[in-house]
């Protein structure tokens, strides 16, 4: 398919067999507090993996180690052929292609939704105003908000503002996306509404990881479920096998609390 042709929410490479993340032995502490014991992790292009686990089992900080917002102490991350912490211009083209949604929505709040949006392609990769502006309307047409290109953030329920947040991800042309419980902050009757863009992107074949405790989601879209516990991944594979046969005691011990 041409990029002319190819919605706003596709990928726009064809899949191949390597990986497009690779950890190996990733280890983060937090001064004298291991977050981050050992973790081996591949994800492929296309697919939707859905890492769950208790609070404070190591989910967001693995995910925030994968786009360098924080350093770890031990072994190796590599994203779309970029190694992390190599080089400040490593981390320069990992950033470049891979997009980040985050619990607390971070939308610039003195900003109008189109103008979140388009600031990024036209600092960064230098878009004119004109295009920049056509590519937004495109989105948000795709996350379900056409007709709010002049709203301001404080105009918007927590759930439009994430959907903002997602359309200004996604105008980057990621490869690769990033969310870290984006619904966690989020009234019960917006939840949808952001699970429902995200459906969206997984039937476009995006690919994704995504940190969450909506274990209905992660049943309906992953590929393959991870869950971890204290730092370690306990059990993967895919959701009939994690979420409706887990091998594991102690996966069983959390989906008998959360289900």
């Amino acid at each position: 398919m041409s990029s002319a042709a190819r919605s706003p929410l596709s990928p726009n490479d064809q899949t191949t067999d390597e990986p497009v993340v690779t950890v190996r032995g990733l280890h983060k502490h937090f001064k004298q507090h291991e977050v981050l014991k050992g973790i081996d992790l591949d994800v492929f292009q296309n697919q939707v993996v859905c890492v769950l686990g208790p609070s404070g089992s190591g989910k967001s900080t693995l995910l925030r180690c994968l786009n360098g917002l924080e350093e770890f102490d031990g072994g190796t991350v590599s994203v779309l052929g970029h190694q992390v912490g190599k080089s400040h211009a490593e981390l320069q083209a990992v950033r470049r292609k891979t997009g980040m949604v985050f619990q607390s929505f971070n939308v610039f709040p003195h900003l109008s939704v189109i103008d979140n949006i388009t600031l990024a392609p036209r600092k960064v990769k230098k878009t004119p105003t004109a295009a920049a502006s056509e590519r937004a309307r495109e989105l948000l047409g795709q996350v379900k908000l056409e007709g709010r290109e002049s709203a301001y953030p404080s105009q918007l329920s927590g759930g439009q503002q994430q959907r903002v947040a997602i359309a200004r991800a996604l105008a980057m042309d990621p490869k690769l996306m990033l969310f870290d419980e984006p619904t966690s902050a989020l009234d019960p009757e917006t939840i949808g509404e952001v699970l429902s863009v995200m459906r969206d992107l997984a039937t476009a074949g995006m690919t994704m990881i995504i940190v969450t405790h909506e274990i209905g989601f992660a049943r309906e879209v992953a590929d393959r479920v991870v869950f971890m516990d204290d730092g370690v991944v306990i059990e993967t594979g895919t959701p009939t096998e994690v979420l409706g046969e887990p091998k594991m005691e102690r996966t069983k011990m959390f989906l008998n609390k959360v289900l």
